[in-house]
């Protein structure tokens, strides 16, 4: 009821003597980085314009890097599916995403290695999006190797929030956030209600609540806060159906297999942020401790492997993880020279428990394994930046990273304790600026980790105990890089990528297991063109389009494309703020994958466009439209292709199939936001 309360006090009071608050304007431009960034892939996205844009779900805050798509298939709690640069990324894997400095990519995760839930967020709280892709940054160490993105959240807000909002679907939601001043510094606190049935036949029923609450002192280079985040998400799961039970009518689009699916999500963490810098010296701490937990249901073959329970599974996933991220940066002269050298140390350990059990109905039925699992790492690297001639400078940098597995598993041949190390140089060249345009030559390796289970496992355990090999540790990727950025058209801001990327060994989804194995070695080459135009005060207009080629490099009667590879991306937004009006549209497609090595299956490409209006009813009090889906296209989130057999059909059989989910139906939701 506060909310509701704010916000009637809000809209009274507007009229009739209430104070002035400030007015919230939006940049006139996006962060030029000409003379900054190392490369034409890294940008930078403030608060002000992911507020301009419309999602869904909150992990599509994340879409705001060119290229990369945020979808979902299955329910609204799950962590987000991603692609990018040519990566079906599954829930994470190769997309290293830190919040304020936590790593939120869980390893040696219960469901999939590099388990990234976004859910958490709360999107009014983010003042920036950094991202970068490819193996070119020594500060970006697991899981970056196709892109990285960090979150920040704001220590202080311009005003108060007060939101509710109404929507179909069964969608509500609340906020209330503010940071007034306390003793020195500031407390900021948010709260978030949401809940939300989507679309299905099955509803949802998407239960969110979220809170933050951060204590912070000073500001720029010499500040510090303490932060903690709590949130609980509980949902059912429409996961993804045959073709084939749509085509005969035994199911419609939205409807479920198996209505018993869905989990239940809760994630706890504590952490700070130090910032100091005094003359050529500056130095950051952020430290984490953070404590997750998942219980997941999913039915991928229905009655496949068990012809009278049926093939519903249950992924449990507790760990409690550590975190530690230090950096130091010593400015000067070497030689003469404008340089500037930057010392990183990087910790984390994981406690983890996890397991995989046969369900029915949430029901547990047997035990296929439970695990202990350790997981320790350390990574040390060395970054040096110099200018060596007024149009010419470099970004050298070497990591070192150590790791640890132990495993303690229900079976003594899966258990056990292995090490691995990797080290990834890095080199980034940097030509100019001329006629306001920068070149770049990017190089350099990397890595990601594979499940610590996976390492040890010489048995299987879903196959009548038949031996396997273990997987490697770390494997590496190696990228090369070309690109250039320009502001050579004024209010135009310009660049492009032309790269390629190979992996060592590439991560394939298994659709029986809900997870990823690590399967042959990868090329994926292409290019990216990124536009931001600023014709005119009121008016902002992103363009952006990629197109990746991906094979595996070796020959195989199976075929070399690989399964769920996006290829074309391309999204094109416009945004307007004139008067008390503003609005915005946003058109997004990515394009057919193959879902089988010899391309003999593809999925179709989707494209939706996304809308909202906004009016200000006062200073205090604004209503906003959003709509998603405008043209209530009728297309998949994601798509694969593999064995399962309905209740219908005969026992023992299987077929061979597409199975999708369905993209969401055409909705609207509408937001009064009172500031205070």
């Amino acid at each position: 009821m506060r909310p509701l309360l704010l916000l009637l006090a809000a809209a009274s009071g507007a009229g009739a003597g209430a104070e002035p608050l400030a007015t919230v304007t939006v940049s006139a431009s996006r962060t030029g980085l000409i003379g900054v960034a190392e490369s034409a892939n890294a940008g930078v996205v403030t608060g002000k314009q992911l507020a301009a844009r419309s999602v869904y779900r909150a992990g599509e805050l994340l879409e705001a890097a060119p290229g990369l798509i945020v979808s979902q298939h299955s329910g609204e709690g799950k962590a987000n599916q991603f692609y990018l640069r040519g990566f079906n990324l599954d829930h994470g894997t190769d997309l290293r995403t830190t919040v304020d400095g936590m790593l939120v990519n869980q390893r040696s995760h219960g469901h999939g290695q590099g388990w990234t839930d976004l859910n958490f967020l709360i999107p009014e709280l983010v003042s920036k999006l950094e991202y970068r892709k490819g193996p070119y940054y020594a500060p970006e160490g697991d899981f970056a190797a196709a892109g990285a993105a960090a979150v920040s959240y704001a220590d202080r807000l311009e005003q108060g929030i007060a939101s509710i909002g109404l929507g179909q679907h069964g969608f509500r939601r609340a906020l209330l956030a503010d940071s007034p001043e306390f003793k020195a510094g500031r407390l900021l606190y948010a709260v978030e209600l949401l809940n939300n049935d989507g679309p299905f036949t099955a509803p949802d029923a998407y239960r969110k609540r979220s809170g933050v609450l951060r204590y912070s002192q000073g500001s720029g280079g010499n500040r510090f806060n303490l932060t903690a985040m709590a949130y609980q998400g509980r949902w059912n799961a429409t996961d993804q159906i045959p073709a084939r039970a749509l085509a005969r009518g035994e199911l419609g689009r939205f409807d479920a297999l198996d209505t018993s699916d869905g989990g239940n999500a809760q994630r706890y963490s504590i952490s700070g942020a130090w910032r100091r810098s005094a003359g050529a010296h500056a130095s950051r701490i952020n430290a984490w401790l953070a404590h997750n937990v998942l219980d997941l249901y999913s039915n991928f073959t229905y009655f496949l492997d068990d012809p009278v329970n049926g093939d519903q599974f249950n992924q449990r996933d507790r760990r409690t993880s550590a975190g530690l991220d230090a950096r130091h940066v010593v400015q000067g002269s070497w030689f003469g020279l404008e340089s500037e050298t930057a010392f990183g140390l990087q910790l984390e350990n994981d406690n983890i428990a996890n397991g995989l059990f046969n369900t029915v109905a949430r029901k547990r039925l047997a035990t296929t394994r439970q695990d202990r699992v350790r997981e320790a790492s350390a990574g040390l690297y060395l970054e040096n930046s110099t200018r060596w001639r007024e149009k010419f400078r470099t970004v050298a940098g070497l990591r070192a990273d150590l790791y640890r597995f132990k495993v303690d598993s229900d079976n003594a041949r899966n258990s056990g304790t292995t090490h691995d190390a990797i080290a990834s140089p890095k080199l980034n060249l940097i030509f100019g600026p001329w006629a306001r345009t920068e070149y770049y030559l990017n190089m350099g390796t990397g890595f990601h980790s594979n499940d610590a289970r996976g390492t040890t496992m010489t048995v299987d355990p879903k196959n009548r105990f038949a031996p396997v090999d273990p997987v490697a540790p770390l494997v590496r990727a190696r990228g090369l890089e070309t690109g250039l950025r320009t502001e050579l058209v004024p209010g135009l801001q310009s660049s492009l990528s032309l790269y390629r990327l190979d992996f060592d060994s590439e991560l394939v989804f298994v659709g029986d297991a809900g997870t990823t194995e690590a399967g042959r070695a990868s090329r994926r080459s292409g290019f990216e063109i990124n536009n931001y135009y600023k014709p005119v005060s009121w008016l902002t207009i992103d363009t952006d389009l990629a197109f990746a080629h991906a094979r595996f490099r070796d020959a195989d009667p199976a075929g070399r494309r690989i399964p769920g590879a996006v290829e074309g991306v391309a999204s094109v937004a416009l945004a307007v703020e004139k008067g008390r009006f503003t609005s915005a549209l946003q058109l997004r497609h990515f394009g057919a994958r193959p879902l089988l090595e010899d391309n003999s299956v593809r999925s179709h490409g989707t494209t939706t466009l996304n809308g909202r209006i906004g009016y200000r009813l006062s200073r205090a009090l604004r209503l906003e439209l959003e709509g998603f889906n405008l043209t209530d296209r009728r297309a998949s989130a994601v798509d694969y292709y593999y064995a399962s057999r309905l209740a219908s059909e005969a026992p023992g059989s299987s077929t061979e199939d597409i199975h999708f989910h369905p993209i969401e139906s055409r909705s609207f939701r509408l937001t009064l936001t009172a500031h205070f």
